[in-house]
């Protein structure tokens, strides 16, 4: 139950356990914290206006707020006596006072826009270099990790990432000026009460560090644990039939629970760590407060300040502090976005599959002759699948490839479609080796039909036409026509134009099978690779399919996969597999008077029963 629908796609069944490769405990590679940060420094280095600008308005934002409580003291100090109060040396600094909120307020919203505007820019890059690595990856990682897995790396940990760098550029920065800033102005009034001031506020800096670096562990297992948790959850709903079909609601409940509870416990001990840091730095935070005030109403009363000072130092005593417990709330969402960083910059770092050779040639005016030269395969390398693999296919010849579960049908395909490259040996398409030439152009050589369908969310037209997306409305009727799926596509409410959900949303297996015949009869390319193709079609529309088949197949290197094997008697050559080799070779009438593995197979399928 837990393989997924997408290696299940990527391989027939025949192949499951020979596949995939072991997963590595759901990450490829533990990347450390500051190699994270680099990474995230590289992408913000290319909104460095963004960030200077930022910085810059932090730094007046910081420092008009700063200048206020120097103008409250003033204030105060004006305010002397009964009968004494300078009402026109207060009116003035009140107007300052409201210059200085003003510019401040401005100040902050354009902040913000500018941490905004760099935070989803630099998250959009992730994204992007995320999906982009996606397209290039070897189909071995696809094969290797599930669908839930992946999506969670590019959806929930980017989005917690963009949590943690947002919180991070509009409270760090400002945080850090205000402290330096704050120690600036008290040494300015009083060194001796800013030194009380620095003596303390290195425990800060201890308790936030030693919180930090549990935290990180922490949020990392969770990261990690969540994508488990959606993985699964995209894997039940997507296999719901299969599951209700064989009654495993309670195992796949059970599982979840599991999963759920892990979740439960290290999420528990992520908030529980990142919970301690507001407090601890609070208690230092009244610390240094109450050390403030106690310096500072000594040195008033001996005269070494004035009230109206006394009063500016408690205020930049609560403003020094609270950078503390921001800047600890906002390294504890860090080193959320750290863990999840890392998972997307792990999938990002992963090792694309080997690119075209810069002197790879375009595949054109293709014959169809394909020979395999002593080919060696296999998906894990201490369970050998293909062993010195040789054949030999002249342009137009049909060739049907049969075998028991698990002998190297499927993997045949991939390795001619180059989805996985041959460990020794060589495949070549007229004459070249298909690694000195684009997989595009190979690619664009070969119509495949396979037994599992893929249909994208959109009209039928545009599933039809993927192949060729300039065709005619008649070219695509006349290929519907040739594959028996007009009739039906006419019933539909809009005809060609009508819109089908992801998969093919309500449509049949069979109806699904015959939309993605249509598309390979659309655009014929001169090779053609049929692995199961009419497995969910009634006998009756096999029948017109076959013929529709062998019409199109005229002329053209075909390779038939079949476990029925009365679909395959008019092939040209028979290939007969057996552990990765090819045991028996020849025509249908020639095979079964050799009376050997594949005639046993053909009897077992048509023997009279007794």
């Amino acid at each position: 139950m837990r393989e997924t629908k997408k290696r299940r796609d990527a391989h027939s069944r025949e192949e499951q356990g020979t596949a995939y490769g072991p997963k590595e405990n759901g990450s490829v590679k533990k990347s450390g914290q500051w190699e994270t940060v680099l990474k995230v420094l590289k992408y913000i280095r290319k909104y460095w206006i963004y960030l200077a600008l930022s910085i810059v308005l932090a730094a007046l934002t910081v420092a008009l707020t700063l200048y206020l409580p120097i103008l409250t003291g003033r204030v105060i100090d004006l305010l002397i006596d009964r009968g004494m109060v300078d009402f026109p040396g207060i009116f003035r600094i009140l107007q300052r006072m409201a210059a200085a909120i003003a510019v401040t307020a401005a100040a902050q919203w354009i902040m913000n826009v500018c941490n905004n505007k760099m935070t989803y820019r630099i998250v959009q890059d992730v994204r992007n270099e995320a999906f982009r690595k996606i397209e290039i990856l070897p189909l071995k990682y696809i094969d290797g990790h599930s669908y839930g897995e992946v999506v969670s790396r590019v959806i929930a940990d980017v989005d917690q990432f963009a949590d943690g760098l947002l919180m991070g550029f509009t409270q760090f920065f400002t945080g850090v000026i205000t402290i330096i800033g704050t120690l600036g102005f008290m040494l300015s009034v009083n060194a001796v009460v800013t030194g009380v001031v620095v003596l303390i506020t290195p425990l800060s800096f201890v308790v936030a560090a030693f919180i930090a670096k549990k935290t990180y562990v922490m949020f990392r297992i969770q990261s990690e644990t969540r994508g488990e948790q959606t993985a699964l959850i995209g894997e039940m709903i997507g296999d719901q039939k299969i599951v209700q079909a064989f009654s495993h609601e309670d195992e796949a409940m059970e599982e979840f629970d599991e999963i759920n509870d892990r979740l439960e416990k290290c999420s528990l001990k992520a908030i529980f760590y990142s919970s301690l840091t507001n407090p601890a730095t609070r208690f230092v935070n009244n610390l240094v407060y109450a050390g403030v005030a106690v310096t500072g109403a000594l040195y008033a009363i001996r005269g070494g300040i004035s009230v109206g000072q006394l009063s500016c130092f408690l205020t930049y005593a609560n403003q020094y502090t609270k950078p503390f417990n921001e800047i600890s709330g906002v390294v504890t969402e860090l080193q959320n976005a750290l863990a999840c960083a890392a998972r997307v910059f792990e999938l990002i770092d992963e090792e694309a599959q080997i690119p075209d050779r810069e002197d790879a040639v375009t595949l054109a005016d293709v014959d169809g002759r394909v020979d395999l030269n002593h080919v060696y395969f296999s998906y894990v390398p201490d369970k050998k699948l293909i062993t010195d693999l040789n054949l030999s296919v002249k342009a137009g010849q049909r060739v049907a490839i049969v075998g028991p579960t698990g002998c190297g049908k499927t993997t045949v395909i991939n390795l001619l479609m180059r989805f996985y490259d041959v460990h020794k040996g060589a495949i070549c398409v007229d004459g070249t080796d298909i690694r000195d030439v684009t997989r595009s152009s190979l690619r664009s050589n070969y119509g495949m039909v396979l037994q599992e369908t893929w249909l994208k969310a959109g009209t039928i037209r545009d599933n039809i036409v993927m192949g060729k997306p300039d065709a005619t409305q008649e070219e695509v009727i006349a290929a519907a026509k040739l594959s028996h799926a007009h009739s039906f596509i006419k019933r539909m409410p809009q005809g060609y134009d009508t819109v089908i959900g992801e998969e093919g949303g309500n449509l049949s297996q069979g109806q699904k099978q015959l939309l993605c015949i249509t598309r390979v009869m659309l655009c014929l390319p001169p090779m053609l690779i049929l692995d199961e193709a009419t497995s969910s079609i009634d006998t009756r529309t096999e029948i017109r399919i076959q013929k529709a088949f062998a019409a199109m197949m005229e002329g053209r290197t075909s390779f038939i996969v079949a476990h029925r094997l009365s679909t395959i008697r008019e092939a040209d050559v028979i290939l007969v597999m057996k552990d990765g080799n090819v045991i028996e070779q020849g025509s249908h009438e020639t095979l079964l008077r050799q009376n050997g593995f594949y005639a046993a197979l053909y009897n077992s399928q048509f023997a009279p029963l007794a």
